[in-house]
């Protein structure tokens, strides 16, 4: 340390000689030992213990020069402190971005660095606040396309409750779970508005402990989408795709679930993976529903209330918040224009797989071609 003050030293005793004041470039030469001192991994607190033991040998010492060097070493250190925190978080950032979106370029070796061990099994978990932006170009996800997100940012406009306060909350989250599970477990960060939590499929707990603090942390409304957990860097970008995917799905069927789990969906991608003949079954089952009075969206929402309700009229009725006359007025409605009744169990699957058809591409509001 002694070293890095020799500059210090001289400074303190020309001013104790000339009374002169140290000037910009003594300053300069302060705020770079300082920095030096913070690289190497000195303690302020070292620092201005050597400055001021340094200090009690220059006679008289000269005090405003003295305040004037030290808050100059202080000044340097910290200001190495704050470029070495953001290089970190620039790398944290590519990291979570290279990560997500499979690119391989040395990712084992950085992972470690960020307390992930990569050969394992991991689940991913992603945290929607309300009124956030969905993220964007998911692949996989019905209604989007492109590439898995784009670039990965901290926050920006649109991004609803997590802007400003994005980076904040990730690392309180993260800081809770490191906490309770240790720094070689979990990784929480911001994406695409987004809370992302990175944990091992063994450690199912990561993600209920995830979820309480995500509830704590955002407005009612929120929501989180859990990936299945799959093996190695290419596991993890699948997990994350598919809980992004829950939660476009739950928005999109109306689901109202905070928690959304990839494992309970996976009749929906399947249905979208012949999109030919999930449109052929909306259009054929429910377009007779165009003619009903008041539309087809009352009608659409009582065969969803009635699936919801194991086909209880009454429990139904509650749901939508109408009579159970109503209800059983609607059901002969559509019994009458589709010919398929709930009652009939063959029947109830077709009109239930339609209706989830119909949520899912959005029909009536976009017709099917």
């Amino acid at each position: 340390m002694d070293e890095l003050l020799g500059g210090h030293l001289r400074t303190l005793r020309e001013a104790a000689a000339t009374g002169r004041l140290p000037g910009r470039a003594e300053l300069d030469d302060c705020r770079a030992a300082g920095a030096l001192a913070a690289e190497r991994g000195a303690s302020v607190r070292a620092l201005v213990e050597t400055a001021l033991a340094m200090a009690e040998s220059v006679s008289p010492v000269p005090l405003p020069a003295l305040r004037r060097t030290v808050s100059a070493l202080m000044e340097g250190y910290e200001n190495a402190q704050r470029s070495a925190l953001r290089q970190e978080e620039s790398a944290r950032r590519e990291f979570v971005d290279d990560l997500l979106q499979g690119r391989a370029d040395r990712l084992a070796e950085r992972a470690e660095h960020f307390g992930l061990r990569l050969a394992e099994t991991y689940v991913v978990a992603v945290a929607r606040p309300a009124g956030a932006a969905r993220p964007a170009g998911i692949p996989g996800t019905p209604g989007t396309s492109g590439t898995a997100g784009g670039a990965a940012t901290a926050a920006g406009p649109g991004d609803g409750e997590l802007a400003g306060e994005a980076e904040g909350t990730a690392r309180r989250i993260e800081d809770a779970l490191v906490a309770r599970f240790g720094s070689h477990n979990v990784l929480v960060a911001v994406r695409d508005g987004t809370l992302v939590c990175v944990a091992p499929g063994s450690l199912t707990v990561a993600n209920g402990e995830f979820t309480h603090h995500v509830r704590q942390a955002f407005a009612p409304g929120w929501r989180v989408g859990l990936g299945r957990a799959h093996r190695g860097p290419g596991g993890v970008v699948t997990s994350y795709r598919e809980g992004a995917n829950a939660i476009e799905l739950g928005d999109r069927l109306g689901l109202r679930a905070p928690v959304l789990k990839a494992a309970d969906l996976l009749v929906f991608p399947v249905l979208l993976r012949d999109r030919a003949a999930i449109e052929d079954l909306v259009t054929s089952v429910l377009s007779p529903l165009l003619e009903a009075r008041g539309g087809p969206e009352p009608l659409l929402a009582t065969l969803e209330a009635i699936f919801a309700s194991q086909g209880n009229q009454t429990a139904a009725a509650r749901r939508l918040g109408v009579s159970t006359r109503a209800v059983t007025y609607r059901l002969e409605r559509i019994r009458r224009l589709t010919g398929f009744s709930p009652d009939d169990s063959t029947q109830r699957f077709t009109l239930e797989t339609a209706v989830l058809g119909a949520r899912l591409l959005d029909w009536p509001a976009h017709p099917l071609h």
